[in-house]
């Protein structure tokens, strides 16, 4: 993933916080055994301390690729718009000498892929990604000797994730000026389309902690 100087993250802090703003969703991929396509995975997954925890089911392609070699990425994407070109028109120059962009943020995990079949880990994992997608506690328990969770867990296999390196990225023209930017968050707030206004959120919180661009 490249990454602009003013496109990169301001500190630690800043992508822990937007991964735990519930972007808990994104993409395993592996590259598996030379000379075939990567496995590529959508998936849920939830933090625990540096590592990253998700199960998928047993027959997944993933675990084959794993087993070629554990070393995988997992790329968390979100707060995305399309930004026409008349919007990013320098000042005092034609609308239509704009050119178009994307704005997104994106945080890449780098990690090394742990396979888990024990019963008792897997329901461990199961637990501790319950607490954080129900953590109001409303299911049944996952214990491996009782339903429904017990006789479910022979179907899936966990992967812990352990984080070797993270890339983030804040892709939202942090380089152009400060009107420009408070515009175009202005724009995307009154086009209102998919994630316009998120992406808003993101450029404006951007703009708060940056200002003027300096390299």
């Amino acid at each position: 993933m490249f990454i602009q100087p003013w496109d990169a993250a301001l500190d630690d802090a800043e992508w822990r916080a937007w991964i735990a703003d519930g972007h808990d969703f994104g993409v395993l991929s592996v590259n598996g055994p030379p000379g075939r396509a990567p496995v590529v995975v959508p998936t849920h997954f939830a933090v625990d301390g540096t590592c990253l925890l998700v199960h998928l089911a047993r027959p997944n392609p993933v675990w084959k690729a794993i087993e070629a070699g554990p070393g995988v990425t997992f790329t968390v994407t979100g707060d995305y718009a399309f930004v026409p070109g008349p919007w990013r028109a320098k000042p005092g120059a034609p609308p239509t000498e704009g050119v178009p962009t994307s704005y997104y943020a994106a945080v890449q995990f780098t990690c090394r892929a742990t396979v888990i079949d024990d019963p008792e880990a897997k329901a461990e994992l199961l637990r501790h990604q319950l607490a954080h997608f129900q953590p109001e506690g409303d299911h049944a328990p996952v214990e491996t000797g009782r339903p429904p969770y017990g006789r479910m867990l022979t179907g899936i296999r966990g992967l812990r994730l352990d984080v070797t390196e993270v890339r983030a990225k804040f892709k939202y023209d942090d380089h152009k000026p400060v009107e420009q930017r408070a515009d175009t968050a202005r724009r995307l707030t009154e086009r209102a389309t998919g994630l316009d206004s998120s992406t808003a959120a993101q450029q404006l919180r951007r703009l708060d902690r940056i200002g003027p661009w300096k390299t």
